[in-house]
């Protein structure tokens, strides 16, 4: 028995109506999927820690995802993991022409051109054939922008560099602003959101995806913030009870420092 076959063989027994386990069987594929969503994010964060031990342990928990829902999905009578492997076997081959057909394909970019118009070929085939189709709702939102707009993209409905989405983000600052000047806050909320939005395609022009950026910038921020708590701690002062202007002080000196440091 591989050790595949084995990770099956547990789940069915976890499963079993008569001998499995009680918390295993009361799960569907609703209360399954925010587990699944977490245990991804815990691959990213084993990446981003560069904890390879850690690595390879998340993606057992992740791979037993994949396990739990064809496991229910085989129960159900809808499809099973082997399936699903079949299914991805076929669309890798389906997808990458230039390694297993005769197309040919230089660098990434053009890998990358290819990909997109395969996939939409396939989409051809289905009820929806819209070019946005298939970008899933569940997707984080700054992540479902840029995908959005990548899809846009494909058919030509985009700016021809980064100056269009730098200009369309200003617009869009502007367009905050007077909206908070007209003291109407649904408007508000709309153009902050149309904001993130542009920003997210100048984040795809420039080559940047905006959902690790954004990632990026939440831990920079975290470590400069303790920093300045820990700076004025150190001084026996409190945040709260400090000026703007003081705060500000203590955060350039954090950033000062850090450039500074040659780590």
């Amino acid at each position: 028995m591989t050790e595949i076959e084995k990770l099956l063989e547990i789940m069915r027994r976890l499963r079993d109506p008569e001998n499995g386990c009680p918390w295993d069987l009361e799960q569907d594929f609703s209360t399954i999927a925010p587990y699944t969503i977490e245990e991804a994010y815990e691959v990213l964060d084993a990446i981003q820690r560069d904890d390879m031990n850690g690595l390879a342990g998340e993606l057992g928990d992740l791979l037993l995802q994949v396990v739990f829902h064809a496991q229910m999905a085989a129960e159900a009578g809808h499809f099973a993991f082997a399936d699903v492997v079949a299914a991805i076997n076929d669309k890798m081959i389906r997808r990458h022409p230039h390694v297993f057909g005769d197309a040919e394909a230089r660098d990434a970019e053009k890998v990358e051109g290819s990909w997109e118009r395969i996939k939409a070929a396939e989409r051809a085939d289905e009820d929806d054939r819209s070019a946005l189709a298939g970008v899933a709702m569940a997707l984080p939102a700054l992540k479902r922008a840029h995908k959005l707009g990548k899809r846009a993209a494909v058919v030509g409905f985009d700016w021809p560099d980064a100056r269009g989405p730098a200009e369309k983000l200003r617009e869009e600052l502007e367009e905050v602003a007077e909206a908070e000047a007209a003291g109407d806050a649904g408007a508000v909320a709309e153009e902050v959101g149309d904001l993130l939005f542009a920003a997210a395609n100048l984040a795809r022009h420039l080559k940047v995806d905006p959902e690790t950026a954004l990632a990026a910038a939440n831990v920079k921020f975290e470590r400069r913030f303790r920093a300045v708590e820990a700076m004025l701690n150190a001084r026996g002062e409190r945040l709260q009870d400090l000026p703007l202007e003081t705060l500000e002080e203590a955060w350039q000196a954090v950033k000062d420092a850090a450039s500074a440091d040659p780590a």
